[in-house]
């Protein structure tokens, strides 16, 4: 079994190496990491088609496929969001906050890094250099444990990542990939206090259902989105149709995609029809309540209470009729997981209800619920989208990923 504690310690005493340089010098480590992952691109992508290779004969949706699959570009556009980062405003030694007591003590509140974070992730390779390049930036040390699926990815992704910090003459256990994925080995990881100062699930409920029950080291849960659009009775139909299209169709695998409709009764005959023939193509299947069925007939299948429940990251969505904006915020508030709602409406008075009452990261007025992403939002890359509310919420950027500490500055006081 892979000693965990030899990896924590290793990268314990890395930390103390990746604290002690200044912005200046993260942001060449940076810019050589982009380099070395643009050169390492074909073995990148050779790696990466082994692991397609694999998932695709062991069933793999096609959905999934496409948050394992590399390309060329994509690794390019990887590498460009490494750069991103650098360009980025640095948070470390930030100086928040600073007084002078009553008994002369001067006081500040300064932002620093978390130090060693854990990330668990399943089959997105990109996450393994969203990840590196977050933590580096912040001085925090990463150790990832991706999926199996992903495996010779995010080796070939590691290896470039790690080659440049060892060109840079520093310590290349910054960055640590856990090639074991066994299930021990991962419960091991979840527990490994006094190394990890936190732990990041990133992926599907059950990953992080295990993650945030199993873990004694402190988490931040992410990443689950059963998000909704709700079609409010006032709602411009034609901009509801385009909103409710691209939430669910334009990359269904990613957590920030729409996985229900709720639909005002006063409507439902006109955006559900419509907004069937939108889904079309690609084609998405439609599993809805009784009034969904008799309006659509053989197009939608009855919705089962899982249904409701579930983050399908695939071509099928959810449907259910409501009498208003009450019974579609008691609707979300009993199946969301707190990550991107939507409401579509001409109403200003709905659109504040829907804000103030609707509990998630990110609440919409009139715009697909895709953009609750940390690049979109100007944050660069993200280490995932936080679903709680303690410390980080909603896209997890370079501040989320720090702490602050107080330094206090005295002449000889005594309490």
């Amino acid at each position: 079994m892979t000693d965990l504690t030899r990896i924590g310690t290793a990268a314990k005493t890395a930390h103390r190496c990746l604290a002690a340089l200044d912005g200046g010098q993260k942001n060449a480590l940076l810019t050589a990491v982009a380099g070395a992952v643009r050169q390492g691109c074909e073995q990148i992508v050779a790696a990466n088609r082994q692991d397609m290779q694999r998932a695709a004969a062991g069933g793999m949706s096609e959905s999934m496929l496409d948050r394992l699959k590399l390309d060329e570009s994509r690794v390019a556009a990887m590498a460009d969001a490494v750069l991103q980062v650098a360009g980025l405003d640095d948070p470390i030694g930030r100086v928040e906050d600073g007084r002078t007591l009553e008994n002369g003590l001067k006081m500040t509140r300064v932002r620093v890094p978390m130090g060693v974070i854990g990330i668990i992730y399943e089959a997105r390779p990109n996450v393994t250099l969203d990840a590196a390049a977050l933590c580096l930036k912040t001085s925090n040390c990463v150790i990832l444990k991706g999926g199996k699926e992903a495996l010779d990815s995010n080796r070939a992704i590691v290896a470039c990542v790690r080659g440049a910090i060892e060109q840079m003459g520093l310590d290349p256990n910054m960055v640590t990939l856990i090639e074991d994925t066994s299930r021990e080995v991962t419960t091991q990881f979840m527990k490994l206090n006094g190394y990890l100062d936190l732990l990041i699930p990133r992926g599907g409920a059950g990953l992080i259902r295990a993650v945030v029950q199993n873990a004694t080291v402190p988490v931040i849960e992410t990443g689950t989105g059963n998000c909704h659009i709700y079609v409010e009775k006032s709602a411009d139909i034609d901009m509801a149709v385009r909103i409710a299209q691209n939430a669910k169709v334009s990359r269904p695998s990613v957590c920030n995609a729409a996985e229900s409709f709720l639909v005002d009764r006063q409507v439902a005959a006109e955006f559900l029809p419509r907004v069937a023939a939108a889904m079309e193509d690609p084609y998405v299947q439609i599993v809805g309540c009784k009034e969904t069925c008799a309006i659509l007939g053989k197009r939608a299948e009855p919705a089962t209470e899982q249904d409701y429940d579930t983050e399908f990251l695939d071509y099928k969505v959810s449907v259910k009729v409501v009498s208003g904006i009450e019974e579609a915020m008691e609707h979300i508030a009993r199946y969301s997981t707190g990550h991107s709602e939507c409401i579509v409406t001409r109403d200003l008075k709905a659109a504040e209800i829907f804000t103030a009452g609707v509990d998630a990261a990110a609440v919409y007025v009139n715009a697909s619920t895709r953009f609750t992403d940390g690049g979109v939002f100007g944050m660069g890359a993200e280490i995932g989208i936080s679903t709680q509310k303690l410390h980080a919420r909603g896209p997890m950027g370079l501040w989320e990923m720090t702490s602050y500490k107080y330094i206090v500055m005295g002449n000889g006081q005594i309490r």
